[in-house]
């Protein structure tokens, strides 16, 4: 469950170059691109530029490289030559990297144009909460910690939490234990160790928290078509608190390293 020192010196390598992705789409005009040419084009900027490999693809027999999830998807939406971004969506692009065999996944919800101020603000919330989150991280924590400050800012927002779905740990497996929920009760659950590396990746929901699975068995989508939002990083449990490998450029003004509570 923990890594050595070794391992979290190649994680945070794939998590640096992860947020090289992000930081190239942030300079994408997205405005009628279709989600097919943006998982396209991330392929080659992860595969020719980066050296890397994407690790989502073949993954569970998924066969892209992101998941590009708009509007009232809740997340695996899958990308699509028909799915044309358009001025006032927002959208998720959830996507994992492999470098010497360590896996890095993050997750940034784009707003596309000019979007509704509703919208914009529960984009900024979902951001809010995911950092509510990494400040509880830190030895001797519990995951119930996590959740619940997660959880707690997203209702006094006037949002719901989806609980169907949850962060993980992440090593050489996309999916390790244990289970990152985005819920839960202070002082309860699985206590933080240093060399722990888990996601923390909140969805909120406008509305109910309802969700269900579309035909293709992919996409998840809120039951009462209300919006979704989600972000997500790749964490270290470090002896001075938590250190977050995927942390981007347009995050420079966050605290990468998070010193734990004397």
């Amino acid at each position: 469950m923990t890594k050595a020192a070794y391992e979290l010196a190649l994680m945070a390598e794939s998590g640096r170059l992860l947020a090289s992705v992000f930081e190239m789409l942030d300079t994408m005009p997205l405005i009628g691109l279709s989600t097919l040419d943006i998982d396209t084009l991330v392929e080659h900027f992860i595969v020719d530029d980066l050296h890397a490999r994407p690790a989502s693809k073949g993954q569970y027999g998924f066969q892209f490289v992101l998941n590009s999830s708009i509007n009232q998807v809740v997340c695996h939406g899958v990308p699509s030559a028909s799915d044309v971004l358009k001025d006032g969506d927002i959208v998720n692009f959830d996507i994992t990297l492999e470098k010497d065999g360590y896996i890095a996944d993050s997750s940034k919800t784009y707003l596309v144009g000019n979007v509704a101020p509703a919208a914009r603000r529960l984009v900024q919330v979902t951001y809010e909460a995911l950092w509510k989150g990494i400040g509880e991280v830190r030895p001797g924590a519990r995951l119930g910690d996590i959740g619940h400050v997660i959880e707690r800012h997203a209702k006094k927002n006037g949002y719901s939490v989806v609980r169907e779905y949850c962060g993980h740990g992440i090593g050489r497996d996309m999916h390790e234990d244990p289970q990152i929920l985005h819920f839960g009760k202070p002082g309860t659950g699985l206590r933080l160790q240093e060399g722990m590396t888990f996601t923390i990746e909140p969805m909120l929901n406008k509305g109910r928290r309802a969700v269900r699975t579309e035909e293709d068995g992919w996409t998840v989508v809120t039951v009462d078509g209300a919006l979704s939002a989600q972000f997500e990083h790749t964490l270290a449990v470090t002896a001075a608190g938590v250190e977050v490998l995927t942390l981007r450029a347009d995050e420079a003004h966050m605290p990468g390293r998070l010193k734990a509570a004397a």
